[in-house]
């Protein structure tokens, strides 16, 4: 039985690719904020380790299952 072979391809324009690099680059520096709760500091280094990995590739998981294409914006 053969499946689908599903190609990442890239669904982030120019804008949104610089947005989340400058976003997780600020979210990963010192300047980031600090919350009084150590989990809330997890998932903000998380979430900019991923819009960090999302501005390189050019992809983004939820673009993709709500099949929003913004490549030529």
């Amino acid at each position: 039985m053969e499946g689908k072979e599903k190609i990442m391809t890239q669904n982030l324009g120019k804008l949104d690719r610089i947005f989340r690099f400058i976003l997780g680059i600020l979210w990963l520096s010192p300047m980031a904020p600090q919350f009084g709760a150590p989990w809330l500091n997890t998932v903000v280094f998380i979430v900019a380790l991923i819009a960090l990995v999302e501005s390189f590739i050019g992809w983004c998981g939820l673009h993709s299952v709500f099949k929003i294409n913004n490549c030529n914006q």
